[in-house]
């Protein structure tokens, strides 16, 4: 069963609340900019994470210094999935916010 846009939308503001609250509840300076439902995460050293909707595919796409991931999201497990690698967004942010800012944070709810 495919996500209805509502529920896609709910999903995504969830996903992106949550992830503003674990960056502002670190002790990172960054800043975050959340506009149009996008959300925009600089780290001190300039680099950044965007994450997007992509309304017609259902996806929530996140731009790293990395690559870009797509991800679906997995209704049995309630976690969003890269379509590519299988590895879920909160396993996936962990490794990319040391990768880019050097700080290991815990995303274990996404």
């Amino acid at each position: 069963m495919s996500l209805t846009e509502a529920r896609f939308h709910d999903l995504v503001d969830a996903t992106q609340q949550a992830v503003e609250d674990i960056f502002d509840d670190s002790d990172l300076d960054l800043d975050l900019e959340n506009s149009a439902g996008v959300l925009t995460v600089r780290f001190e050293n300039g680099t950044q994470l965007i994450f997007s909707r992509q309304e017609p595919l259902r996806q929530l796409w996140l731009a790293a210094r990395s690559g870009g991931f797509h991800f679906d999201y997995d209704q049995a497990s309630e976690r969003w999935m890269c379509d590519s690698s299988d590895e879920q967004l909160g396993e996936m942010l962990v490794r990319i916010t040391l990768e880019q800012s050097g700080a290991d944070l815990e995303f274990e709810e996404l």
